[in-house]
């Protein structure tokens, strides 16, 4: 399985920049991964943002194939802890029909219906709001812990005071 993430817009600081591409290149040693950046809608300033969301949605559309397994960052999705989130990657990756999964992030205003409708699963990271350019480095670097998390290399750890007796 390959693993592409779309997201609308130029990641506009550096050191987010910098995190996503060290948690890219990380992934990459465990399975192939693709990073693609919808341009920023055109005279988005002047726009509702329903015509805004639809144009973003026809962009993030145009990037999908017909037998991707989309998912959906959106608050209403699933929350799961790391290892959870890992074990289902690990579940989706040994469905050789999916030969790629698409984790998706909207723009700020989220997505268009159209958008919605092709997504086979929702994930939510947390019950927190995040804007969609932070949401970019969290996003790969669970991915890494997951596949850490799968491969039982040290990076993760579940022990915490609450859990000790």
């Amino acid at each position: 399985m390959k693993l592409a993430i779309i997201w609308v817009g130029k990641t506009s600081t550096d050191y987010i920049s910098k995190a996503i591409d060290t948690y890219v290149q990380r992934i990459g040693h465990y399975m192939p991964i693709e990073v693609i950046e919808v341009a920023d809608v055109k005279n988005a300033k002047n726009m509702d943002v329903a015509q805004l969301r639809q144009k973003e949605g026809e962009l993030i559309i145009k990037q999908l194939r017909a037998d991707d397994y989309v998912v959906f960052l959106d608050d209403k999705g699933k929350q799961m802890s790391s290892t959870e989130f890992a074990n289902w990657i690990d579940k989706h990756n040994m469905n050789s029909s999916i030969k790629r999964m698409v984790f998706v992030i909207g723009g700020a205003y989220g997505f268009s219906i159209e958008a919605y409708k092709q997504a086979k699963a929702f994930l939510s990271i947390s019950k927190m709001t995040f804007s969609h350019q932070i949401i970019r480095p969290i996003l790969v670097e669970q991915i890494y812990r997951a596949m850490t998390i799968l491969r039982g290399e040290p990076y993760h750890h579940e022990d915490s005071l609450f859990s000790m007796k």
